[in-house]
This record gives structure tokens, sequence and C-alpha cells, in this order.
């Protein structure tokens, strides 16, 4: 029986924190009721496809990132790995490709001659 209740809570916790309501676990009391956070895993492939999917340059997939452009080709060529929060980034846009379109912007400048 408790097993159930255990199981019964921790389903609670998850489809809480899904639906985006404050909750106040630690890890330790997360991992009792049998949720955890997954480590995001992107590999080269996946980096390149995403940039391809949204039909980006490396440049601009930089900027759009807010990282230098020779990152971005590194972590295509599988040389370097991009940080804990920039592969979180990364995991959004393979779930949801325009979810950084709001950084982009068309600027209009007028000259008075």
């Amino acid at each position: 029986m408790r097993e159930k209740i255990k199981n019964a809570v921790g389903h609670t916790v998850r489809d809480l924190i899904k639906n985006g309501i404050k909750i106040s676990f630690t890890d330790k009391d997360l991992k009792k009721l049998g949720i955890i956070i997954p480590e995001v895993e992107i590999s080269a492939k996946d980096i390149k496809e995403i940039r391809e999917k949204i039909k980006m340059s490396q440049s601009v997939f930089a900027k759009m990132l807010n990282v230098n452009s020779s990152s971005v080709k590194q972590w295509e060529q599988g040389k370097r790995n991009p940080s804990g929060s920039t592969k979180v980034l990364l995991e959004l846009l393979k779930m949801n490709p325009s979810i950084l379109n709001y950084r982009i912007e068309y600027l209009t400048h007028t000259r008075e001659v």
C-alpha cells in the first residue's frame, strides 16, 4: 500500500511541475517520489539538424543563442559540447523550433535628408 501512495504522490508532483505550479521539494524529495530530472543529451548531429530545420547559418544561429559562431561550428563538428544551460535551450529548440523567433526584430532606420 505504501508504494501505491508514493507512486500516486510522485505522479501528482510531476504533473504539478509540468503545469508550472511551484513546488518546494528538494532533489532528494523528488528522488524518493521517483521523479528525476534527466541530463540533456544532445549530439553534434542533433545540433546541426536543429539549425538546418530553422534554416539559419551558423553565425545567425549563434547570435540567436547568444554564443560565439565558432562555438556552433565546434559543436556541430563534435569538437566541443555546449554548456548545461545551452543544452537545455537546444533541447527546447528541438521540441519547438520557433521558440526563439521573438529574438528576431526588423529594425527600420530613417534618415533625415
